[in-house]
């Protein structure tokens, strides 16, 4: 069984006494001075406003350093031309946390098309341009040039995402880990609340940060060939023949089990030589006590950098060393040192989740922003996450390679003080929270049925190519949540906005029929994200057969409550898979079901996903990796890109051109015609006939959006949504953490 681990808020505090949480963690040396400081402990730089809210990465992770008893400021977007802002707060006692923000930051300033967004959501009044790209790095440098001998930590999605080689889009290059270029002391990746609580106790006990090298959760540079102890193995998976699998070292265990004990062969020990024969559970705790002691040495950047093989290869040993239950340590070269990754972090409990969730958050942006509005403020201040983590596996989002597969869930009686807490806290509800859910609507306390085999399990996704038969889907304690939450006094309504896994829903029609009835308010977002089975495959997503039974589900309670009520689903264009023809099929789909989407998705390859890895080599790390294995067709080139796009808007008159040009290319002419069998007209639109009454003919999300009263489905513009791996909704996570996605 996987370790107990020493609970977060077990620690005995730093600072004793009665020190009352401050209002707001200080940004500025007059509010240090208000609450009687001298220094701060730990400076959390951040990329991102300063909102005092668990959706927001740096309160989280200084609310949780705070009830350990440290002193924490924050500096927010800082000035990042000179170290000057960077001494603001003044050097802090133990070091400075370093992140980007809710976001990457290349994904935050730039859309899949390389141009520079024209908003910040998480910037006062949206401004854009108020963070650097790579900004991990370039805050790293500017406090070291600040203070060069501070201890500096990173942590992130954006450090999380960067800690082995990775490609990058943005320079069509496969880049260094993040750490080598920040020189940071260490990085903590995932949902990093134990290992920063263990780090800054030990490094307040007087412990060197460059000593501490046993903590989950943890990469940092080494000497080359480095080990924790002499009694560490290496396995070897350099090469794609190679792939470091766990075995039993032959002496001195040489185990047999009770099952085999009966066997003879001719190399049969004598009888009077005593055999060692193990139970199932012995023998494999004796592989476990191997696997502990085992890194995996995965192939070095200077070769990855210029053999995709040995990148897919390498992204395919990464993946499956995610599990926290059997992962394995990894070691990756980085010229004449290593980059060294101890296995994920160790999921928190239930009672861990409701202490991070119930700190003493002002629950409001700081007072320096005056009346400045932050779009995800506004989207985020009256919705509540339940959960964190995602079984789904989908190649495309991030989820997995940061906050893992195991779902942590908060309690029930968690969840329902912090809505009363907006209820009685928050300035300007009205009654309705905007969303109860978390990375997905619908995983909340959905569990492996046996510990021993979630803890042994190595496969990608929970869900795909279907859902595992050890899988619980029982919905019954969301149902639940859902009802108590509805009658507490002052709420009028419960809307789930988060994205929902409709493949899970339908196995429970009573949960269908409960968020159909209660909880949808006209819109419902869903991500089939293509009808192909050819992209499919490599999105690890279900066929449309789930999404028919789901709508079917839908209809039906929507009728039943009287309700009119319409699904928003969402689609990606390009996705590495994709042909001309699927793009071309979905459209006809889009047509064929009267859909007319306003905002769609080309995919942008974010660092360490496997669909990136796809994009980057035309490989699929899905199976083994070798020089012959499956090529994965993939779109790189500009117009075949926004061609795949035009599809998914065929409607859109500025398409019809591309469209067009790229039927008659496909020998799909037959498509281009004015019946309605047709995709797109042979000329250009009805003189005389508006984009508004263009529009009119079939309400797109947008119209319909407008006409139930709520915002866009999605921010990002127009027609382009922010990727799933990090979009515009805040997180509700952990430490240094990832953004929520709203998508499955």
């Amino acid at each position: 069984m996987m370790e107990s681990p020493k609970n977060i808020y077990s620690y005995p505090r730093h600072r004793t006494g009665a020190i009352k949480p401050a209002p707001f963690l200080p940004m500025s040396r007059a509010e240090m001075d208000a609450l009687g400081w001298d220094s701060c402990d730990v400076i959390l730089v951040t990329g991102d406003a300063y909102i005092d809210h668990p959706s927001f990465g740096m309160a989280l992770v200084g609310r949780l350093l705070e009830a350990q008893g440290f002193r924490v400021g924050i500096i927010s977007q800082p000035d990042w031309l000179s170290a000057d802002a960077f001494r603001a707060l003044g050097k802090p006692n133990l070091y400075f946390g370093i992140t980007a923000g809710n976001m990457d930051s290349m994904v935050n300033r730039y859309t899949s098309d390389k141009k520079i967004r024209s908003e910040d959501a998480y910037t006062p009044n949206g401004e854009p341009n108020k963070r650097p790209d790579r900004a991990v790095v370039v805050y790293a440098q500017r406090v070291r040039e600040a203070y060069p001998e501070v201890n500096v930590v990173i942590g992130s999605i954006e450090a999380s995402l960067r800690r082995i080689a990775h490609y990058d889009y943005w320079s069509d290059k496969v880049k260094r880990s993040v750490l080598p270029d920040s020189k940071a002391d260490i990085l903590l990746f995932g949902n990093a609340e134990r290992a920063l609580v263990a780090l800054t106790h030990r490094v307040a006990a007087g412990e060197p940060i460059k000593s501490i090298r046993d903590l989950r959760g943890t990469a940092f540079m080494v000497p080359r060939g480095w080990k924790p102890a002499d009694d560490w193995a290496e396995a070897n998976s350099t090469r794609v023949d190679t792939p470091g699998r766990i075995e039993p070292h032959p002496d001195p265990y040489e185990m047999k089990s009770k099952e085999d004990a009966s066997c003879k062969t001719e190399d049969a020990a004598p009888a009077e030589q005593p055999v060692l024969i193990l139970t199932r559970e012995e023998r494999q705790a004796a592989l476990k006590e191997i696997r502990n002691k085992t890194v995996v040495r995965l192939p070095s950047y200077d070769v990855i950098k210029d053999d995709p093989v040995l990148y897919a290869h390498a992204s395919r040993v990464f993946h499956l060393e995610s599990n926290p239950g059997n992962a394995r340590a990894l070691v990756q070269g980085h010229g004449e040192r290593d980059v060294w990754l101890n296995p994920p972090p160790l999921p928190l409990a239930m009672d861990e989740m409701d202490h991070v969730y119930d700190m003493n958050y002002a629950r409001a942006p700081h007072p320096s922003y005056g009346k400045a509005k932050i779009p995800a403020w506004d989207m985020i201040r009256f919705s509540v996450n339940i959960m964190r983590g995602c079984f789904g596996g989908c190649t495309f989002c991030s989820i997995t390679e940061h906050e893992g597969r195991i779902i942590q869930s908060r309690s029930e009686p968690s969840i329902l003080r912090e809505i009363e807490l907006i209820r009685d806290k928050t300035k300007g509800f009205t009654g309705t929270i905007s969303d109860l859910g978390g990375p997905t609507a619908n995983m909340y306390r959905l569990a492996c049925k046996d510990k021993k085999i979630e803890e042994s399990c190595r496969r990608l996704s929970c869900v795909y190519p279907t859902i595992c038969s050890n899988l619980g889907t029982d919905h019954g304690k969301l149902i639940q949540l859902y009802r108590k939450a509805r009658a507490i006094p002052g709420v009028k309504k419960i809307l789930v906005s988060s994205g929902l896994r409709y493949d899970l829903a339908v196995r429970s029609p009573e949960y269908v029929k409960e968020l159909v009835t209660h909880h949808v308010g006209g819109l419902l977002k869903i991500a089939p994200e293509h009808s192909e089975e050819g992209p499919l495959s490599k999105m690890m997503k279900p066929g449309m057969g789930a999404y028919d039974k789901f709508k079917e589900l839908f209809d039906k309670y929507s009728k039943e409550a009287g309700k009119e009520q319409y699904l928003i689903p969402y689609f990606i264009a390009a996705h590495p898979g994709t042909t001309d023809e699927d793009m071309l099929n979905l459209a006809l789909w889009l047509k064929k079901n009267n859909f007319r989407l306003d905002q769609v998705q080309t995919f942008m390859p974010t660092p360490m996903a496997l669909a990136t890895a796809m994009y980057h080599t035309r490989k699929n790390p899905l199976r083994k990796v070798t020089a012959d294995s499956e090529a994965v067709e993939t779109v790189r080139t500009g117009k075949i890109r926004r061609l795949h796009k035009a599809f998914l808007r065929y409607h859109d008159p500025a398409n019809w051109e591309i469209i067009r040009e790229g039927l008659q290319r496909m020998g799909r002419a037959d498509l281009i015609g004015s019946s309605e069998r047709h995709l797109v007209p042979r000329h250009s639109a009805t003189p005389g006939l508006t984009a508004v009454e263009r529009r009119r003919e079939t309400p797109g999300p947008n119209q319909l959006a407008k006409k139930f009263g709520q915002n866009k489905p999605r921010p990002g513009g127009a027609v382009e949504r922010k990727p799933m791996a990090v979009a515009a909704r805040p997180a509700r996570k952990g430490a240094m953490v990832a953004p929520r996605t709203g998508r499955k």
